[in-house]
């Protein structure tokens, strides 16, 4: 196969998979949306959707959550990786909504990425799912998926996003974002693929007898 007919494959393989992509992460607007993408950096989603009940009881809102003390919300979402910098970054990130953005999060990606805690990948995830802006958010696991599959070659997610993006249509990127998420969950994991073992790889690579060696991110 050549490289874009195993664009064309993996899409429709995911297509046929996950029609319909959940959203993974609970969140009830694109406030708690944010706050629940921030907190999935380095921890499952399943972990995230745990604490932020907790969270959102004690405060949903910017305003709200800005009163919190950090040392508040470091409690509140404790079992989640990096904890002592994400509170920080929430409650500096929600001070920074009441005072300069009319207590709304930002639907554009320059002021988005001027938040504390909040890179390009939390951008694109709360454009995407917030406000239906196309994007294709990249982490360390799409990242290794698309090494895999022969959709990139790249050394870092930025290039790998670019070449996605070039890849599949602009109308599908914000579905195949979750869909990658979800086979790369249950049929390619880090360990229980290797580049040669789930559907798509053993399709998309027939001959191939060695474990697949990808770049770290």
């Amino acid at each position: 196969m050549k490289k874009q007919e195993r664009a064309n494959y993996v899409a429709k393989t995911l297509a046929d998979l996950y029609p319909d992509p959940p959203i993974p992460l609970d969140h009830s607007d694109s406030f708690t949306l944010l706050i629940a993408v921030l907190l999935s950096a380095q921890c499952t989603d399943k972990k995230v959707n745990e604490v932020t009940p907790g969270l959102f009881k004690a405060a949903k809102t910017p305003a709200t959550m800005s009163k919190l003390t950090v040392a508040r919300i470091k409690n509140l979402i404790r079992q989640c990786g990096l904890a002592p910098q994400k509170s920080k970054a929430i409650h500096g990130l929600s001070k920074i909504l009441v005072d300069q953005f009319d207590f709304q999060v930002p639907a554009n990606f320059e002021d988005l990425e001027s938040l504390p805690g909040v890179g390009h990948k939390t951008a694109s995830v709360v454009m995407a799912q917030a406000f239906g802006y196309p994007t294709f958010p990249v982490d360390t696991h799409i990242h290794r998926l698309a090494q895999r599959w022969g959709l990139t070659n790249g050394k870092n997610v930025t290039q790998t996003e670019k070449d996605l993006k070039q890849l599949f249509p602009v109308e599908s990127w914000n579905d195949l974002h979750l869909q990658f998420i979800f086979y790369g969950r249950q049929h390619c994991t880090a360990r229980g693929c290797d580049g040669t073992r789930c559907k798509i790889c053993r399709t998309c690579y027939p001959k191939r007898r060695k474990p697949a060696i990808t770049k770290k991110a």
